[in-house]
């Protein structure tokens, strides 16, 4: 589905098979196969399988890696820091942070990115806490425990956004200590998004002067930018840092995001590496220089109106696999600009049969970019046929 080569070998693939034994040749063919069949049929997690980036192969024949800061020269010559910044500005466009304010790198994904911010956030404010909703996604516990700050969950409303009465009695309780908010630009489950605006609001409202908003937008980064009436996001509403997928709604063989924030607040953390050549500013030493490749290849072939065009379609996909539910007689529902439509938990042979998330009694279709009304269809009778 992904590169429309099917499980057929490219010829130089085939010559390289040629040195490994039958039985390695065999695993290899039948997990090829395996991921074949396995792409036809996924709705249920945000990653769009429609790609082709075998014009960058030729670069994997070389050992690229972009240690360090992007914007600072390395001694490891084979690197793209120069495609990595440019990723980073197309992204600071994107999220409303000028150029000349913004930092940023390409990361394994968005937990990296989330622990990115949230690590800023406490080195801005080391006695701060950190206040995420139960809806937050499940890495953020993680961080927060490796991170070693406090932090405190405060509830979720039902469609997944943040209960807004109890952050405002929570941080009244603690409006002593710096605040440190997370804030889901489109949760995991329920594709919710908060509202940063009313969030400043609170901290105004309770004259905190000391804050920090980190965004997590793995997948609602990449369609915000570009709907018509977006929800409040960007560093111009309240953004201090961000984190954004880039093999969610883009689509990538391999994980890959981008995390954002000023300038000025990695300052705090670079430190000089001599042996390297750089600043040490990013969390990981070795870092992929194949993932801005892919970001940038992205970039150029779909455009700024490309991006509209996959996020516009769909968000109609998403619209019409409501619909189909609710003909079928299935409750569906989704977020507004949201393109995760929540349905009843279906059985477990439909979960397995497409690769469905399911929570509790919901789950969700995404509707990514490769997921077709064709699809849908299907899906829904599956659902309905139990």
């Amino acid at each position: 589905m992904s590169n429309g080569q099917g499980t057929e070998y490219p010829p130089a693939a085939s010559e390289a098979m040629s040195a490994l034994g039958g039985e390695a040749q065999e695993t290899l063919k039948g997990l090829l196969q395996f991921f074949e069949t396995a792409s036809q049929r996924q709705v249920g997690y945000p990653t769009n399988l429609d790609f082709d980036y075998s014009a960058l192969l030729p670069f994997l024949q070389y050992a690229a890696n972009n240690v360090g800061d992007p914007f600072h020269a390395s001694n490891y010559a084979s690197n793209s820091h120069e495609i990595e910044r440019e990723v980073i500005h197309t992204f600071a466009d994107m999220m409303r942070l000028p150029r000349d304010e913004a930092w940023g790198y390409v990361t394994s994904g968005g937990t990296e990115g989330n622990m990115y911010g949230l690590y800023m956030g406490r080195e801005t404010f080391p006695d701060g806490v950190v206040y995420f909703s139960q809806d937050a996604h499940y890495s953020v516990v993680k961080i927060l425990r490796l991170l070693k700050v406090r932090n405190i969950m405060i509830k979720s409303q039902p469609n997944g956004e943040i209960d807004y009465d109890d952050l405002h009695e929570t941080i009244r309780i603690n409006r002593d200590v710096p605040v440190i908010f997370m804030a889901n630009i489109g949760t995991t489950m329920k594709g919710a998004i908060d509202d940063v605006t009313r969030v400043r609001a609170i901290l105004d409202d309770l004259a905190v002067t000391s804050s920090y908003i980190h965004a997590d937008a793995a997948l609602s980064g990449m369609i915000l930018p570009f709907v018509d009436d977006p929800q409040p996001y960007g560093f111009d509403v309240g953004f201090d840092s961000v984190s954004v997928s880039g093999h969610k709604m883009i689509g990538a063989p391999l994980p890959c995001g981008v995390a954002l924030t000023r300038k000025q607040f990695v300052s705090r953390v670079a430190r000089s590496i001599e042996y390297v050549g750089v600043l040490d500013t990013t969390l990981s030493g070795s870092r992929s220089a194949f993932g801005p490749l892919m970001l940038w290849y992205a970039i150029q072939r779909y455009g700024l109106d490309g991006f509209r065009e996959l996020v516009t379609g769909s968000l109609g996909v998403a619209q019409y696999a409501v619909d189909r539910f609710n003909e079928a007689g299935i409750p569906a529902w989704r977020n507004r600009n949201s393109v995760t439509v929540v349905f009843p938990r279906p059985s477990d042979q439909v979960v397995r049969k497409w690769q469905i998330a399911p929570f509790q009694d919901i789950a969700h279709v995404i509707a990514m970019p490769h997921v077709t009304r064709e699809l849908i269809d299907e899906l829904v009778a599956d659902v309905r046929n139990g």
